[in-house]
C-alpha cells in the first residue's frame, strides 16, 4: 500500500478545492483525509495500491494541464509537496474536520 502526505499551498481554501480533491480521489479509488491547516494550505493523506493511480492524483491536485480533470476555477496551486507517510488504513475518503 503506497501512502503519502501531501501539502497544497496557493489560494486552496474557500474555493472549493477540498471537495474537488475528494470528488477526484473518489473517482480513482484513494482513499484518505483532506483538511484546510491554520496557515492556509491544505493537507491531504492518500493511500493506494496503485502507483499509476497515486500519480495521475498528484497531478490532478496540482492541477497540471497535462491531467484530464478540472480544479475550482478559482483555485490556483503554487507548490504541492509530497513526502511518504503512515498512518492507520482508511475505507473511503473524506473530508477531516
Amino acid at each position: 500500500m503506497l501512502k503519502v502526505k501531501m501539502t497544497v499551498s496557493g489560494r486552496v481554501q474557500g474555493v472549493g478545492f477540498r471537495y474537488f480533491v475528494i470528488t477526484t480521489a473518489r473517482q480513482l479509488g484513494i482513499f484518505g483525509r483532506v483538511w484546510n491547516n491554520d496557515d492556509g494550505t491544505v493537507g491531504i493523506l492518500a493511500q493506494t495500491p496503485d502507483a499509476q493511480k497515486l500519480a495521475q492524483f498528484t497531478a490532478l491536485v496540482r492541477g497540471e494541464k497535462s491531467a484530464k480533470g478540472r480544479l475550482s476555477p478559482f483555485a490556483k496551486v503554487t507548490s504541492l509537496e509530497s513526502s511518504p507517510a503512515s498512518f492507520p488504513d482508511f475505507t473511503d475518503f473524506n473530508i477531516k474536520y
